[in-house]
């Protein structure tokens, strides 16, 4: 976890707000608002993160990041312009079209998975669901890489996720317990109301009522009194698992860290910003967890207006839909930037936008688009990657890659890399085999790496 640099002054939470409210960081003509966020993205004991957007069902990347201008494929969505010339939008993002400087566009994702159990795992894992090893999801292997067990919170967050298309791609795999993410507000496959939602604290982390911090001091000094017993007799990675797990989940219960999870500390302005909906303040949480030295954040955005746990999966309906996703994606997600920029946050926290696969250009009869591996979107931000540019070009109609292929391995190497991890080094599973963290084939994007 970062420490504050003590050369430069710090403000809380209440006092920024303060000050913004009297006008005092206005314009900082002075400069010495920018000078302090400047510092603390810099500082040596800040680490890098990772918040990952993932957009489950797979999004239409024609009518988000590589619009078709006057071709049918369009439809009736027209592109808007970006703050980088010639880069355009679908025009249900015009907040992010104002932050396109530090997005990384790369349109030529290709792959040959269009199941969306399959793809999902592939691009969460980096390897195709075949044989028996049970790949970790890249969060885990993020956690793996930057968790030393001291951290009060755990290295992997995973926020709304909707598990059930394919659990295996939501897990550590070998990794094992202690690189599992904790899951807070997990969704349905079959929709529930989106602005309700469901909550984002984590359960059971308060003492129960009419029992004193003694009192449960006690409980759990003998609960580790006897699994300290039973693992003696009994030995092995299971049971040491199960204590490790349980320790980790003591440590959180009595830290104050785990105030990240209360949301109601924001302002209402703060909440109204991001979106009052899952994905909005599941961003908002995301901001609060790298905040503390979380090292890997995901949320996810599947639904709106309670339509099924795959809303990006728009075979009918297409366009009603993207513009209901779109305008909660843009909410919570330019939103989140501008956050982390404020905090000196941004270059030192890498965003990653991105789902199972694309959809077809072509509209379907049902007004609609169908699962498209051949030719997708994904989108990279922050993290000190280099923004305002396109990488690779789907032509005028989007049908096929005419420049740059990238590869579902490439782009996972780029992140890692991104990140300051080694995409070659070697993980063993249960058996002993050495995996890779990322294919040995993969080839990692050299045009976005800073």
């Amino acid at each position: 976890m970062s420490r504050p640099n003590r050369h430069v002054p710090q403000l809380s939470r209440r006092q920024v707000m303060r000050l913004a409210a009297v006008g005092a960081l206005g314009a900082s003509a002075s400069g010495w608002i920018e000078a302090l966020a400047a510092d603390a993205a810099a500082h040596p004991s800040r680490r890098k993160s990772c918040i990952l957007l993932w957009m489950s069902g797979g999004p239409s990347q024609t009518d988000t990041f590589d619009p078709k201008p006057g071709h049918a494929n369009s439809g009736p969505f027209k592109p808007i312009a970006t703050a980088v010339p010639g880069i355009l939008l679908g025009p249900h993002l015009p907040k992010l079209a104002r932050q396109a400087k530090d997005l990384a566009l790369i349109r030529s994702m290709s792959s040959k998975e269009g199941d969306h159990g399959r793809a999902t795992y592939y691009l969460r894992t980096g390897y195709l669901p075949q044989g028996a090893v049970r790949h970790p999801a890249l969060g885990s292997l993020v956690a793996n890489e930057f968790d030393d067990g001291s951290a009060e919170l755990p290295g992997f967050v995973s926020i709304s996720p909707v598990r059930a298309i394919n659990a295996a791609a939501f897990t550590s795999g070998f990794l094992g317990p202690k690189c599992a993410p904790l899951t807070v507000g997990e969704r349905p496959l079959a929709g529930g109301a989106d602005a309700g939602g469901p909550s984002l604290r984590v359960d059971d982390l308060d003492i129960p009522r009419g029992i004193g911090r003694p009192r449960a001091d006690e409980r759990l000094e003998l609960m580790q009194s006897l699994g300290s017993d039973f693992l003696a007799n009994r030995p092995g990675v299971a049971t040491l698992s199960h204590q490790s797990a349980y320790a980790r989940a003591v440590k959180m219960m009595r830290s104050s860290a785990a105030k990240a999870f209360d949301l109601d500390e924001e302002p209402a302005a703060v909440h109204d910003a991001y979106g009052r909906n899952p994905f909005g303040q599941g961003c908002l949480l995301a901001r609060r967890l790298v905040e503390r030295g979380v090292p890997f954040v995901e949320v996810t955005l599947s639904s709106v207006d309670g339509a099924n746990g795959l809303g990006w999966d728009t075979h009918a309906q297409n366009f009603d839909t993207v513009e209901k996703l779109c305008n909660v994606l843009d909410a919570g997600w330019s939103t989140l930037m501008t956050d982390l920029r404020s905090r000196g946050l941004l270059d030192s926290t890498l965003i990653v936008w991105m789902g199972e696969f694309g959809r077809t250009p072509k509209i379907n009869e049902s007004a609609g688009r169908d699962h498209f591996p051949n030719a997708w979107s994904t989108v990279l931000a922050g993290g000190g990657i280099r923004g305002g540019q396109a990488i690779g070009n789907t032509g005028v109609d989007g049908e096929q890659i005419k420049d740059r292929p990238v590869l579902v391995p490439d782009l996972l190497a780029t992140i890692v890399k991104a990140l300051g991890i080694d995409p070659t080094k070697q993980n063993l599973e249960e058996n002993g085999r050495p995996i890779r963290i990322v294919d040995l084939k993969a080839n990692p994007i050299k045009e976005v790496l800073g």
